[in-house]
This record gives structure tokens, sequence and C-alpha cells, in this order.
């Protein structure tokens, strides 16, 4: 990811029990993009605009009536035509809204947020999440790796997409 420049990534494992294949962790990522948060905020406040920046992303569709904000929900298609339903749970207009996955993911919870903040000569986006799930260490190690670099990709491509658009 030449000419990418993350200002701040985050990993780490949570392991609930010694034993147990039950596993939680948090990814964080986070990148600085030159563009003002206004700009930024269209972008990902579009919950169904995943295509044009989310890396492996088909098509997106809503689920429900509503656009933006609390009770939004979309469905996501992958170009392996995997698929994951997703359902918004916390919006502020202009910083940051939270989802839940409710399907299509080997886990058994999936809470992510996507925050904007304004700094001196652009915007800082940053892409948090949670996620348990049951499986063997080397299996969670494996899916935490994947979701990194899937939030990677997809912040590269944000950052390309949003600076070409200033």
């Amino acid at each position: 990811m030449r000419g990418l420049k993350f200002v701040r990534s985050r990993f780490k494992i949570r392991h609930t029990q010694a034993t147990s294949v039950n596993h939680a962790g948090t990814l964080k990522k986070t990148v600085k993009v030159c563009a003002p948060p206004g700009v930024v905020w269209r972008r990902i406040s579009d919950i169904a605009g995943l295509p044009a920046w989310a890396a492996g992303v088909k098509k997106t569709t809503y689920l429900s009536k509503k656009r933006r904000g609390v009770g939004a929900v979309r469905l996501i298609t992958f170009e392996d035509a995997s698929r994951v339903e997703e359902h918004v749970t916390s919006w502020k207009t202009g910083e940051s809204y939270t989802y839940i996955a409710t399907s299509g993911l080997p886990v058994r919870a999936y809470v992510a947020s996507i925050s904007i903040r304004g700094v001196r000569g652009g915007t800082k986006i940053t892409w948090q999440s949670y996620t348990s799930v049951n499986m063997t260490r080397k299996e969670f190690a494996g899916f935490l790796d994947g979701m990194g670099s899937f939030y990677d990709l997809s912040l590269c491509n944000l950052k390309k997409l949003l600076e070409t658009k200033v």
C-alpha cells in the first residue's frame, strides 16, 4: 500500500478463557485524508455506497426504507457472493455511526463504528470493531488478520477516492 500512511493501527486479541474456543477481539484502523470533514462524512454516511471504496464489495442494497440514521439496514454482497446484513444502531450526524452484523459472518457478535474528526490538513477516519467468535485460536487470528486487511484496503481506497475529489 504505497503512498498510504496509517496514522494508527491497533490489533488486539483477548481470549476469554485459556482452554475455550470462545475468543473476543478488537480491531482499530485509522487514516488521515486530505479532504474536509463534510466531504468525508457525505461519502461514509452513504451506507449503501460501499462498492465505491470497500474492498471486494460487489453491491450494497437497502433492506429498510430508512437510508441514514438508527434503524437503517443494508445487505452487502461481496464479489465471492457472500452476504452480510448490517443494522445501524447509533448515528451522530457529521461524526460517526455504529452498526452490527446480524447475519453472514462466522461470529457470535460483531459491532463496528466509523468515525471522523477534523484535523489540520484534513480529516482523520477511524474504523473500529469488536468481535466474538467460537473457533480455534489459529482460526481466530486468521479471521482478525483478514478483517484487518479488509479495513486497510478499504481505507486505502477511500483515501484515494476522497483525495481525487478534492
